[in-house]
């Protein structure tokens, strides 16, 4: 679940996380498709560089917890 603003600065960047995801489908690097998405600002970027999602990791432990 991708984080609906940047922790920095709370620019709301949420919505633009399936356009980014589908820019790198199409081959591009992440450079041209942040470039193309006008994330300008370089805490915005890192949001979209170092996000690892997790939620296949916790539903491994989804009838585990009592």
């Amino acid at each position: 679940m991708f984080p609906v603003r940047c922790f920095t600065c709370g620019k709301v960047i949420g919505h633009l996380w399936e356009s980014y995801q589908e820019k790198l489908r199409e081959g591009k690097t992440p450079k041209e498709a942040l470039d193309e998405l006008s994330i300008d600002r370089y805490c915005c970027r890192r949001m979209f560089l170092t996000y690892k999602s997790v939620i296949k990791e916790f539903m491994k432990f989804k009838g585990a917890v009592r």
